[in-house]
Formats: structure tokens, C-alpha cells, sequence
């Protein structure tokens, strides 16, 4: 028999700990490979992991409520299974609660998709994603003071090849303290001084404390810029309306405008593939894959966003199937690590909430976010045969927001502007077919 330690996956693009919900099994249990073993929750999805091995759980190495990160060891099978890279007859010398990271392969390749990679010292990754090295005093330090990794990638290195010294790190530190404004952990008799007898006091859940800490961390670490573009959207409407009885005939959902909104931004990045690169300290990664994310709002008020893989590929039947999947699969909690995985640019239809235009805030490590605003019906100039009338026609607004450390006014101008080209110059000839 073989012991083998069961890991943390990576759950999705940025999340890089999960909490222990529920153990699904018992030490003692014999498991199936593929059986799911624990329920854990992360700040954007809930899920169950499966055991990649067949064979009896020995032990436990973490405990409900924990918080593991992703690499870290969470518990002991014993399996007849040959494993390669995972053969740890040693395994018994794990402590009970391991504070040290544990590599799944030796596979460079391996290790990049993981997204992390990881050593003994603390839980801190031993490289970021550019492949920069950080010391053991450097991670110690950032472990110490609760540093994250999208912060580090961020500060930059005057060591070797970028490294970021003891020094870069304290520099950083010092001004962290000065323009923090985070939301720190309080009590309820805390707060009583701010609220009337009246008031009601209601603390953030956990998912509504990590969206006010990232958003905090992404106004101070990217400058944003938004432009806007107003859009005559009117074939656009005349096309679904003409076509929208057929589609829900035919594939039993209904036709909303959001998959015609996501299929122009695919379209579109291609023209601009400078548009679909993510920033990684001080990097950039160009992006093949044209992954676009849809923002969801939640019944309890909170955000998720699921993400539209490889949507330049698909034509609007499926594009439309898979938007309506995974919006249902976001509000009844059933979306699994991966479909919130891997965005590479994000989408947010506040039009739904009869918005006529926004200022979006960019998803790190994406560089864009487009807000799509209501179509309403204004009076509108237009150029005939006969010389300019006033007509009623449907009139949108675009938000462009970008990353103005690598996304120039130009270029995040020039996108918007082709995005409200495309729906302005929609082809009224086309049946839904050849879309």
C-alpha cells in the first residue's frame, strides 16, 4: 500500500485558498477515484473535490473551517495506485496541520497551469507567474504581513532579473500602511457609536468582505479610464424582435441581447488583440484564448462571474445556450471552479438594472471591462435620401473602462467605438443560423 496526500486544486483564475465547509467522508472510508471527498468554499464559488485515487483515507491533515491554500496538502490516502510524482512513502511524517506547500509534479509545464508554485517556506509561492523568484527571507516577510500574491507581482524588484529585494518589499510596506484603506476587522459594540438605536446592524457575509478588499486593492493598483460611445442600436432591435418567437421555438430559452453583445466583443477583440492581455507585474501576457466573463448578480445581492470560453468560436444559438447555462447555474449555486475560470475580458450588462451608462471596475489580471447600458428609444437625427429627419430610434451607451498603465486612450477609444460599430451596422439579412 501506498500513502498519497490529497491536494488543494487551483480553484479558478486568483483564488488561491479555499475554506474547509464540510468532510463528505470519514478516516476509515474507502474511496472511489473521482468521489467526491470535502465541500469547500472560496470567495467566488462553492464546490466539492474529488479524490484522484482509489483507496482508504488514512487521516485528515486540516479541519472544517480552515483555510487552505491552493497546493497544500488536506489529507492521507492509502491506495495501491502508482502515481508518478506522488509516491510519498513518507507521507507519515506529515504533521497533522502542514503549514508547508507540496508539489504535485515536477512537470514545468504542470506547474505553469497550476498557476503557482510552491516550497516549505510558509504558504507563500516560491515564483509568481512570470516565473520571478522570490527568497526565503522576501516570502517570509510577505507571509508575515499578509501580503498577497497579486500584490507582489506588482511591487517592482531592483534585485537580479526583477527580484524583488528586502528592501523593495519593506519600501512597499511602509507605503501600504499610509494609503490603506482596506476594511479591517471590527465588532458590533465597535460600530454602535456610528448607528442610531433604531439602526440595524448587519455584518458583510464572506464573499461581500473579499469583493470590498479586492475592490479596494484594484483602484489602488490600477488607474482606470472609461470611455463612452452612444450606439443606434435600432437593427439590432428590429432583427431580435423579428427573430426572437423562432429562437425560443427552436431552443426552448429566450433570445436576450446579452449573447449579441458578447459576440460583438468577440469579434472585436479581434481586431484588437491588444485588448485581451492580462498585466502580471510587469508583464503582459497576450491572450490566444478569447474567454469572456458575464457579471451575475446574485438573489443575495452579491457578484459572481461566470466566463464564456472560446466564445469567438461559437455562433449565437450557442453562444445564447451557454450565457442562459451558466446565468441559471450562478443563481441556483451549481457553477462549478472552472466556469469562472480563465476570463480574459468581462462584460457587465447593467442595462438590466435600466442603467443608461456606468464606470466599471476592471477584474485583475484582465485589462478591460465594457459595460453595456439600456436601450431606450430617443429622438435622433438622421441622414436621408431627402436630407436630415427627426426619427425615433434605439439608442445605447457603451462604458469602456481599461487599464490605463497599458491600455492607451486610442486604443481603449478605437475598441469601444467598433463594438457600437458592429451593433450599429448589424445585418438584418441574416436569419439566426448564420450568426
Amino acid at each position: 500500500m501506498k500513502e498519497l496526500l490529497i491536494i488543494m486544486p487551483k480553484m479558478g483564475e486568483s483564488i488561491m485558498e479555499a475554506t474547509i465547509s464540510r468532510w463528505l467522508k470519514k478516516e476509515g472510508d474507502t474511496v472511489l477515484e473521482a468521489e467526491s471527498i470535502v465541500e469547500v468554499a472560496t470567495d467566488k464559488v462553492d464546490s466539492e473535490i474529488p479524490t484522484p485515487y482509489t483507496g482508504k483515507i488514512k487521516r485528515f491533515l486540516v479541519q472544517v473551517g480552515d483555510m487552505v491554500a491552493v497546493g497544500n496538502p488536506i489529507a492521507v490516502i492509502e491506495t495501491e495506485d502508482i502515481i508518478l510524482g506522488q509516491d510519498l512513502t513518507d507521507a507519515t511524517h506529515v504533521p497533522d496541520r502542514p503549514s508547508s506547500q507540496v508539489l504535485i509534479s515536477e512537470n514545468p509545464k504542470q506547474k505553469i497551469q497550476q498557476g503557482i508554485l510552491m516550497d516549505t517556506v510558509g504558504s507563500f509561492p516560491l515564483q509568481d507567474l512570470t516565473g520571478r523568484f522570490f527568497s526565503p527571507l522576501v516570502r517570509h516577510i510577505a507571509q508575515k504581513e499578509s501580503v498577497s500574491l497579486e500584490e507582489m507581482e506588482n511591487i517592482p524588484g531592483t534585485g537580479k532579473d526583477n527580484r524583488v529585494t528586502k528592501q523593495d518589499l519593506l519600501a512597499y510596506l511602509r507605503h501600504r500602511k499610509k494609503t490603506n484603506h482596506t476594511y479591517k476587522t471590527t465588532t458590533v459594540d465597535s460600530i454602535k457609536k456610528y448607528a442610531k438605536p433604531e439602526d440595524e446592524i448587519i455584518p458583510m457575509d464572506r464573499v461581500r468582505k473579499v469583493i470590498a478588499e479586492r475592490m479596494v486593492e484594484a483602484m489602488r493598483t490600477v488607474p482606470h479610464v472609461t470611455s463612452f460611445v452612444e450606439a443606434d442600436v435600432t437593427n439590432l432591435v428590429m432583427w431580435r424582435d423579428q427573430f426572437k418567437g423562432a429562437f425560443k421555438e427552436k431552443t426552448g430559452i429566450g433570445l436576450t441581447y446579452t449573447p449579441l453583445f458578447i459576440q460583438a466583443v468577440a469579434r472585436t477583440i479581434r481586431q484588437f488583440p491588444l485588448i485581451n492581455i492580462s498585466v502580471v507585474g510587469e508583464y503582459i501576457i497576450k491572450r490566444k484564448a478569447i474567454n469572456i466573463g458575464l457579471a451575475v448578480a446574485l438573489p443575495d445581492g452579491n457578484l459572481i462571474v461566470p466566463v464564456v470560453k472560446n466564445t469567438d468560436q461559437l455562433n449565437l444559438t450557442q453562444l445564447a445556450i451557454r450565457v442562459n447555462e451558466l446565468v441559471h447555474n450562478a443563481r441556483h449555486g451549481q457553477l462549478l471552479p472552472d466556469d469562472i475560470a480563465d476570463g480574459t475580458y468581462t462584460i457587465s450588462n447593467i442595462g438590466s438594472f435600466q442603467n443608461l451608462m456606468g464606470t466599471p471596475m476592471i477584474m485583475q489580471p484582465q485589462v478591460a471591462i465594457l459595460a453595456v447600458g439600456a436601450i431606450v428609444k430617443r429622438p435622433a437625427v438622421i441622414e436621408t435620401a431627402q436630407g436630415d429627419q427627426i426619427a425615433i430610434r434605439h439608442k445605447m451607451y457603451l462604458s469602456h473602462t481599461y487599464d490605463h498603465r497599458v491600455v492607451d486612450g486610442s486604443l481603449g477609444g478605437q475598441f469601444v467605438k467598433s463594438v457600437a460599430d458592429y451593433l450599429e451596422n448589424f445585418d438584418v439579412s441574416k436569419g439566426i443560423d448564420e450568426i
